[in-house]
């Protein structure tokens, strides 16, 4: 394509598509999720190639425009991509555009979208410290009349807990862009969505003392529920700062 013609999404997929080296191509990011893009949405796709396959679709490697941005890689790169990574959830909510696999790209993605119950276990363990760490040290500062601080760390223990209650429901947690999409769509079981997002924005924006212990009652009956109770534990007689008073 030439200067006046830049490449366009439609035209790449069409060149693609009669390309046999391409096993898949997969669009991630806004258009992805419906109702979600804008004038200034681009198309994030994926091209996957079979692995040892050649083609001059290689020279589009690392294109991006305000309407296209390509990524090309193996099958194998491919299954790796996100495993762990920042790009996991993109690619769980990914939107398969070609799967000449017989389904084996779409068998890809839902293995991003489902943590492995150990995985996540572990997982939901280290956040769950971290949630408690941070909002301990929240309510500390606000105590000690570190206003600043105080409402620093608490927004950091809302992304720390969100990683964790995904986690725990095995699932990537969602780029904050698209929180309130994914919790409409999925909610999380046993959770108030309405609540959880008033939470959470009482939180990170005020650092609101009573309700970051309200909030961590309720996460405290859920750790115990899912076998995290030694984390909590560990804080010992430091619980009490966190719980309501």
């Amino acid at each position: 394509m030439t200067a006046q013609q830049p490449l366009t999404y439609d035209a790449f997929v069409e060149l693609a598509a009669a390309d046999p080296a391409v096993v898949g191509l997969v669009l991630k990011g806004s258009r992805a999720h419906e109702g979600m893009t804008t004038e200034h949405s681009d198309h994030d796709l994926y091209v996957i190639l079979a692995d040892g396959a050649t083609t001059t679709l290689t020279r589009f490697t690392g294109h991006r425009t305000p309407e296209l941005d390509l990524v090309i890689l193996s099958l194998d790169e491919f299954r790796a991509a996100g495993m762990p990574g920042f790009e996991r959830y993109a690619l769980a909510r990914a939107r398969i555009v070609l799967d000449r696999l017989d389904g084996g790209i779409a068998q890809i993605l839902a293995s991003k979208a489902r943590l492995d119950a150990d995985e996540a276990f572990r997982e939901a363990g280290e956040w769950l410290d971290a949630y408690a760490n941070s909002l301990y040290r929240s309510v500390k500062d606000d105590r000690d009349g570190h206003a600043l601080a105080a409402r620093l760390d608490a927004a950091d223990s809302i992304r720390f807990l969100l990683e964790f209650l995904f986690t725990l429901d095995r699932r990537p947690r969602p780029y904050n862009k698209y929180l309130e999409w994914e919790l409409a769509r999925f909610p999380l079981p046993g959770w108030d969505t309405g609540m959880l997002l008033d939470a959470a924005d009482r939180i990170s924006g005020m650092g609101d003392v009573s309700t970051q212990r309200r909030l961590f009652a309720q996460v405290e009956a859920v750790a115990r529920r899912g076998g995290h109770g030694a984390v909590l534990d560990a804080w010992g007689e430091d619980l009490d700062l966190m719980r309501p008073q």
